[in-house]
């Protein structure tokens, strides 16, 4: 889609999400038109009861003037309604053709029972409309959010996370305020317009006006025009607010997570400058917007107020009675309410379309890893991993991160990758986890490409315990058996103690059951990392991905954990990145990168007999061979 979609485009595309509740639409929409279509014989009736005023007002003129055609269509009109009323045994009039009790009765019934049927016509059009339209948002945020959850990394890192919570949230709240308040007038007024001026017409053609009308007719669509023109200026405005308070979320995200650092070196004062000038340049393009909403509703009604002028002048230069032009003016005093409504109408579909077209922006964005349509599913892995040739990019700068690595790793092994920071250590761990694809080369599992395998079987297949340990805003229990649903609490316990977090976790009375805050806010970074461990020694996985996994514990503590992973490493293909030499001191197979590229591989004590590079990082570090 493009950036900037027409409106009509994005509520088409909205429209999908309705036909999954058509049927309860479909009601909204009958009683749409009950309660708009009442308009019609509510208009009809009260100038049914104005006949008789008008014939005793002149009775003696009207027998006079025989000729007289509007008195005899009044007349005939009243002769009509007295056919059926006799059926009934009713007299409506008397002989001086003034109302009888029973006329009164009869209009006291039946103007109740149309009023009656238009309340609850109202009633049921908001209540489905406004169902259906708070419903199919929910489905349209279940949807983005459902979307975003399968994009790639790639995705993540170009996007600013800030901006996407925003469109979850503020876009997705605009178009829920927009469309379950909008959708039920939008159903209902255009049908009392339509009843209205249908009455309008049957009375002109039966009161010889049809001429009169037709001229004001053809100057009636300028009281649309205000609401095209300030539409446009509507959705371009409230399109860039949104951008604006995208950019506040970003900017509130950024700090509320960086706080320590801000107050580390007493920045709240600039912080506070930075927002406060970003919040000025968002409230300016509320208030553009905000001017050509206000400004629809008075130009319609300065339009509307001409054409109600020239239609007085053209009745009284035509010499029309003010028994005719009442009905008329009543039928439009009935019409001014949903007219006026129509340009709040128009002003909230424009918002809506504004941010609709951001959400389907990121809807139309697809950076999931591709997988073939019959994928391989695989529990474990029975001989290797080879990587052959890979080579992998950003496509940030397109520098290759990773330049031809070769790798074999087999079943049961434990591989260790060192280097300097921004080595490509990492980077291989992600390409093995599949985050992201290779470049160039592949990357094999018993002789089966990645790219074949099932994401989710593969992922299943391997843990991760990252340098950066992410824990949510749960209980201690709850992150523990993050991807392992049906752990019981005894296993968490048995993986607590295994990751050596049992003691310090029952240390709180809250026990696994204490929430951790914010990214684990409330326990220190060692304690973090355990629970870290602890959730990866859980899930139980025959790939064991550890990323400075005993970067964040002290000495002893290191020890204890180190110990554990031992035990769990057993039987299990453990790929481990670490700058703290000592913990992969006994991996199988050490390789050393320098800028991408693998320049040492071997066992510790081969690579630090070769005197080589390894050699140099081991004896900076001071490790005892």
């Amino acid at each position: 889609m493009a950036e900037h979609a027409s409106t009509w485009q994005v509520y088409r595309r909205l429209l999908g999400y309705v036909r999954r509740y058509r049927l309860r639409f479909a009601v909204g929409v009958l009683a749409g038109i009950l309660g708009g279509g009442s308009v019609f014989p509510l208009l009809q009736a009260s100038r049914n009861v104005l006949i008789p005023f008008e014939n005793s007002a002149g009775s003696s003129a009207v027998v006079q003037a025989t000729n007289a055609p509007v008195a005899a269509s009044s007349l005939a009109r009243l002769g009509n309604i007295q056919k059926y009323a006799d059926k009934l045994g009713v007299k409506i009039t008397d002989e001086n053709d003034r109302i009888t009790w029973q006329g009164m009765v009869l209009g006291l019934l039946v103007i109740p029972v149309v009023v009656v049927l238009r309340s609850v016509g109202i009633y049921l059009n908001r209540y489905c409309m406004r169902w259906v339209g708070a419903r199919m948002v929910c489905d349209l945020r279940n949807d983005l959010f459902d979307h975003l959850q399968r994009q790639s990394l790639k995705f993540f890192g170009k996007s600013d996370v800030g901006q996407l919570i925003s469109r979850c949230t503020n876009d997705a709240g605009i178009i829920e305020s927009v469309v379950a308040t909008t959708a039920a007038d939008l159903t209902r007024a255009p049908f009392e317009i339509a009843a209205a001026l249908a009455f309008v017409v049957v009375f002109s053609i039966q009161n010889q006006l049809l001429g009169t009308i037709a001229v004001v007719a053809l100057i009636f669509p300028l009281c649309i025009f205000p609401i095209i023109f300030l539409g446009r200026y509507v959705k371009r405005y409230t399109h860039r607010a949104l951008e604006r308070v995208s950019d506040l979320v970003s900017r509130m995200h950024e700090n509320f997570t960086g706080i320590r650092v801000v107050k580390a070196f007493h920045m709240e004062a600039e912080e506070s400058r930075r927002f406060n000038a970003m919040n000025a340049n968002y409230f300016r393009y509320v208030i553009k917007a905000l001017r050509s909403e206000l400004a629809m509703t008075p130009l319609m009604e300065g339009v509307a107020l001409v054409l109600g002028c020239a239609f007085f002048v053209i009745c009284f230069a035509k010499g029309v009675r003010l028994s005719q032009i009442v009905p008329v003016a009543l039928a439009a005093v009935v019409v001014y309410r949903p007219f006026k409504q129509l340009a709040q109408l128009s002003a909230n579909v424009q918002r809506g379309a504004a941010a609709l077209d951001r959400i389907f922006n990121i809807l139309d964005t697809d950076t999931s890893l591709p997988e073939p349509l019959v994928p391989v599913k695989k529990n474990g892995f029975d001989q290797r991993i080879v990587f052959e040739d890979v080579s992998f990019a950003y496509e940030t700068n397109g520098v290759l991160v990773i330049d031809r690595a070769a790798i074999e790793i087999p079943k049961g092994t434990v591989i260790a990758l060192v280097g300097e920071t921004g080595s490509g250590k990492t980077t291989l761990a992600n390409l093995l986890a599949r985050f992201y694809d290779p470049t160039a080369g592949v990357i094999r599992m018993d002789s089966v490409d990645l790219r074949d395998i099932e994401v989710a079987s593969l992922r299943r297949m391997i843990g991760v315990v990252t340098q950066e340990t992410v824990l949510f805003n749960d209980t201690i229990a709850s992150n523990i058996a993050y991807g392992t649903r049906d752990a019981t609490p005894a296993q968490i316990e048995a993986a607590a103690r295994m990751a050596n977090a049992h003691e310090f976790i029952m240390r709180d009375p809250e026990g696994y059951g204490r929430v951790v805050g914010e990214k684990g806010f409330v326990l220190s970074g060692g304690e973090r990392q355990r629970v870290s461990i602890a959730r990866a020694i859980l899930k139980n996985p025959p790939i064991l991905i550890l990323d400075e996994a005993t970067s964040a514990l002290d000495t002893v503590t290191e020890r204890l954990v180190q110990e554990a992973i031992s035990r769990v490493m057993q039987n299990r293909t453990v790929f481990a990145i670490a700058h703290r030499l000592s913990t992969v001191r006994h991996a199988d197979q050490i390789l050393l990168l320098d800028k991408g590229r693998i320049v040492e591989r071997g066992t510790h004590e081969v690579l630090y007999a070769a005197g080589g590079r390894y050699r140099k990082l081991c004896d900076m570090q001071l490790l005892d061979v």
